[in-house]
């Protein structure tokens, strides 16, 4: 595995305030979490869907920014943009019109933001912009 050589740029150049990690995992712990019921009313699930898919479109453009400032071939940078190009599938996706489908999809967002809150943890995002996660 390589080591990363190129340091991240600063939010400040980015032009965008640094993700809220917490609030994200916060978000997908909703759906993903053991201990927790999944939502069983159609508008609570349309609204964590919402939530996710912000956290999504917050978080893929950051995630690659930082990844591409990393050598091409370089392990993390190779993983995070795989993960940004799943993110951006997921977002895209429609559902049928059962329940079941709708949570299916909202779970798989959930997994998506928590896998982008871990690269950006990983590629230093947080470290950067001084918020912990």
């Amino acid at each position: 595995m390589t080591q990363r050589t190129v340091q991240p740029p600063p939010a400040q150049d980015q032009g965008q305030h640094p993700l809220d990690v917490e609030t994200m995992r916060k978000g997908a712990r909703r759906l993903l979490a053991a201990d927790v019921e999944p939502p069983t009313a159609a508008a609570e699930l349309r609204l964590l869907t919402a939530q996710l898919r912000g956290h999504v479109a917050a978080a893929a453009p950051d995630v690659e920014t930082l990844a591409l400032a990393l050598p091409e071939e370089d392990v993390p940078r190779a993983c995070a943009l795989a993960c940004v190009g799943e993110a951006r599938q997921r977002f895209h996706q429609q559902p049928d019109d059962t329940l079941d489908a709708r949570l299916a999809l909202a779970q798989g967002l959930a997994h998506v933001v928590n896998a982008l809150a871990d690269h950006y943890e990983n590629l230093g995002g947080s470290d950067r912009d001084g918020v912990s996660g």
